[in-house]
């Protein structure tokens, strides 16, 4: 089978990321087009050996990219067209139609009152709706996006929950690099360090997440990531007094920044404060580090089934002061002293294989072929405790 990925941008975020992982785990010829910014992610698929092709589209309305795509698509021979973020959706699937060819669209980031960090407008919903109908099939990266895409008024059929993957060996717990990255960044060995992930934008609510820390005297905040906010936090963190005690990581892998395990691996508490999620992907991977997780909304945790919740996560319940919730429960984490818990069992819900097995299910049922055999079942993350 021979696919095409087509996806808004590749510079680093959530849905770009998970793009590359996911191909690498993927039984399947897969080349890649992103309509704008090549960025990093562009450069890491093609060290991974996947052909990356920039269409160079000029902005929303830039309606010739089209007819380019859909000429990419014929002359590629392509089985399948795999759409990822709004504009890839919405164009990629009407391209696919003009060549004649299967879609499938990823709906990463639809939240309740959001798209991708952008307000939902009537238009943007219409739009969605209209050329949704175009494709094959709708995956949909958790149950409560699943139902978010019901409510919307996408038939139910059309809908297939493929939850985002991760690959937990990846994170396991090493201390020698947490020694090395905590002298890097200069963090104290012995410091308790509260630690976030993500794009620095404002539903992330990262300045709950400092605010938090700012009231424990003698706690340390690293952030990995970049965007708008970075300054606005770095401003808040010196009004606060606690600059001191903040470290910002940078875009992790990116310009020699460390990458994501190495930066759970400097952490003592991982913080997602987030308005609202689609996945929760960064708390998944903090829960295969074996770290403590103190989230808001997360599909990821919220969608389990009772009692399959890791012991390891506290769901934070506060819409008034969500920031003295945080500080009292990371005041108990730090009475605890630093450790590593066993990976919870929820985390094989979430491997990366198995991601890949249900999207070629998905992929069978658009071209109406057979699904795939099951291949056998990932062997459980091994653990490790912090020393």
């Amino acid at each position: 089978m021979k696919v095409l990925h087509v996806i808004t941008g590749l510079g680093v975020g959530g849905a770009e990321q998970q793009l590359r992982l996911l191909l690498r785990h993927l039984p399947a010829r897969c080349d890649v087009v992103t309509l704008t910014n090549p960025g990093a992610v562009a450069e890491g698929l093609r060290s991974d050996g996947v052909r990356v092709r920039h269409l160079g589209m000029r902005g929303n309305r830039d309606v010739t990219a089209v007819p380019r795509l859909a000429r990419l698509v014929r002359d590629g021979g392509y089985d399948l067209v795999h759409t990822h973020l709004y504009r890839a959706c919405v164009y990629g699937r009407i391209a696919a139609g003009l060549a004649g060819t299967a879609s499938v669209a990823t709906e990463h980031s639809l939240g309740r009152e959001e798209i991708e960090g952008r307000p939902l407008t009537r238009g943007t919903r219409a739009l969605y709706l209209r050329t949704e109908r175009l494709g094959s099939a709708t995956v949909a990266v958790s149950d409560t996006v699943a139902g978010r895409l019901r409510d919307w008024g996408v038939p139910a059929a059309r809908i297939h929950t493929v939850p985002n993957g991760v690959d937990a060996a990846a994170f396991r717990f090493d201390g020698g690099r947490r020694r090395a990255v905590r002298a890097r960044l200069g963090l104290p060995g012995d410091a308790f360090v509260v630690g976030g992930v993500g794009r620095l934008v404002p539903g992330k609510r990262f300045d709950v997440t400092l605010r938090a820390v700012a009231a424990l005297p003698g706690a340390w905040l690293l952030l990995a990531g970049d965007g708008p906010q970075a300054g606005p936090l770095r401003a808040l963190a010196g009004r606060l007094g606690v600059a001191d005690r903040v470290r910002f990581a940078g875009e992790c892998g990116v310009d020699g920044a460390p990458d994501v395990p190495a930066v759970l691996g400097a952490m003592d508490v991982f913080v997602s404060a987030s308005r609202e999620e689609s996945f929760g992907l960064a708390v998944v991977e903090a829960l295969s580090a074996g770290l403590p997780v103190v989230h808001g909304p997360c599909p990821a945790v919220d969608d389990l089934p009772a009692g399959q919740v890791p012991d390891g996560a506290t769901r934070l319940r506060s819409r008034a002061d969500p920031t003295a919730e945080l500080a009292a429960v990371l005041r108990r984490h730090r009475t605890l002293g630093p450790r590593r818990l066993p990976v919870p069992r929820a985390v094989e819900r979430y491997d990366i294989r198995l991601s890949g097995r249900r999207l070629m299910g998905v992929y069978a049922h658009a071209l109406g072929s057979p699904a795939p055999v099951p291949a056998p079942k990932s062997p459980t993350p091994s653990t490790r405790r912090a020393h």
